[in-house]
């Protein structure tokens, strides 16, 4: 079973996208466009201070009628962030993501460093790719 470390490591590398608590929301939007990508780490100082999906826009945002590109990410994102360990396994993390109805899971290491973050797409595409070498394997074993 592979470590979300090795899943990062694995990954071509790119950077950790973040926003400020103190930029706009708008702003923050952008950036998630831009990268095609549903959420953004919120860093303050170098440490995490919360997380900004589309989930948060969608239900903080559009909902209550408020403006985007007056609204800064402080005053919406996900301050309770849940984050999983680079020692964690991808089926571990799936099963917090599944219990806690979230797509984006930031990696921390033991000082409360991000490392990375997965989301869901990450880790189906994992176990699709898990499950398709075991399959191989098992076929070859039966074929002798």
């Amino acid at each position: 079973m592979k470590t979300l470390k090795k899943l990062l490591d694995e990954r071509p590398a790119r950077a950790t996208l973040s926003v400020s608590p103190d930029d706009t929301v708008f702003s923050a939007l952008e950036l998630m466009a831009k990268h095609d990508i549903g959420a953004v780490l919120v860093m303050r100082d170098g440490q995490l201070a919360g997380i900004f999906s589309e989930r948060d826009y969608a239900r903080k945002i559009i909902l209550l009628g408020k403006s985007s590109k007056e609204t800064m990410v402080r005053e919406i994102m996900t301050e309770k962030v849940l984050y999983a360990l680079p020692t964690q396994t991808t089926d571990e993390a799936m099963a917090l993501m599944t219990e806690k109805h979230i797509r984006h899971l930031p990696v921390l290491d033991a000082s409360k460093n991000v490392i990375g973050m997965v989301s869901i797409g990450d880790l189906v595409k994992e176990t699709i790719s898990q499950q398709a070498f075991l399959i191989k394997q098992l076929e070859q074993y039966i074929a002798g």
